[in-house]
């Protein structure tokens, strides 16, 4: 507990975690505005022609299971970057601010720091979560009032959305640990890590659905191999028809962590660290 205190004391005693926090609330509430809009326009029906094919699809994304765990899981795609970067950090900074040596005499088991830092990401995960989990009940709740769906806050698809979504949170926080572990530059590992997450994201959204109108909707199980894609499945709330199930999301992101958190593990307990 003294390594993690630790850890958690070297975040604190820098301005990281209010620069990330300032940065974190617009693009949560640019992220609500969209939420809102989408969850009006499915509720109202104003959807134009609706190719027969996706009919389906939309009465599945229109539900009040998918809508409200989509507005109570608000910012996840922004949050989870900014979760990665923290876990990014956290190692990161060791370096940035030449103190490893130091961490290293003062504790030579090398597994028992990443475990500390392990934990500590894991911790600012959970709070990071706490905070947008609070702001979205409260905000998500009144726009599914605005709409006519009331508040769903009895739903338990909704309430499952938001127990997958925290462990989303501590996933990426270990991924974050991870990519810190193998790029010790802090300005090297947090540029790698956003282009990565945005890039990989967006681009790998566009291939497969390029993909997916050429050669059928079976494509659209890739995006379980990209983790980010395979994050926002697990919160959808109910099953949309031509997506991988939700589990599949939620079994594959955790491969990726235990991964992720053995090979920095390793790398953590050979390297150098002159």
């Amino acid at each position: 507990m003294n390594l993690v205190r630790s850890e958690l004391l070297k975040i604190r005693t820098t301005n990281t975690w209010w620069v990330f926090a300032l940065i974190s609330l617009p693009l949560w509430a640019l992220t609500l505005l969209i939420n809102w809009l989408q969850a009006d326009t499915l509720t109202n029906g104003d959807l134009g022609e609706v190719p027969a094919d996706q009919t389906d699809t939309l009465v599945a994304a229109s539900s009040p299971d998918a809508l409200s765990s989509n507005l109570f899981t608000t910012g996840q795609f922004f949050g989870l970057m900014i979760v990665m970067l923290l876990g990014i950090i956290v190692v990161t900074s060791e370096f940035f601010h030449q103190t490893v040596t130091t961490t290293f005499l003062t504790q030579p088991h090398r597994t028992a720091v990443m475990s500390a830092k392990l934990v500590a990401a894991g911790v600012l995960a959970l709070l990071f979560w706490l905070v947008t989990t609070a702001f979205n009940l409260i905000a998500g709740s009144a726009v599914l009032n605005a709409i006519g769906l009331g508040s769903q806050l009895g739903n338990d698809a909704a309430w499952r959305a938001i127990g997958l979504n925290l462990l989303a949170y501590l996933l990426w926080a270990v991924f974050g640990v991870g990519i810190g572990v193998l790029i010790r530059s802090q300005i090297g590992a947090t540029v790698t890590g956003i282009l990565l997450y945005l890039g990989g994201s967006i681009g790998a959204a566009l291939v497969i659905t390029i993909l997916a109108n050429q050669w059928g909707e079976w494509i659209n199980n890739l995006q379980l191999l990209v983790p980010s894609l395979a994050s926002s499945l697990m919160v959808t709330g109910a099953d949309i028809p031509g997506n991988p199930p939700r589990w599949a999301g939620a079994a594959v992101l955790i491969g990726y962590a235990v991964v992720t958190g053995v090979v920095g593990t390793l790398l953590m307990r050979r390297r150098d660290i002159s």
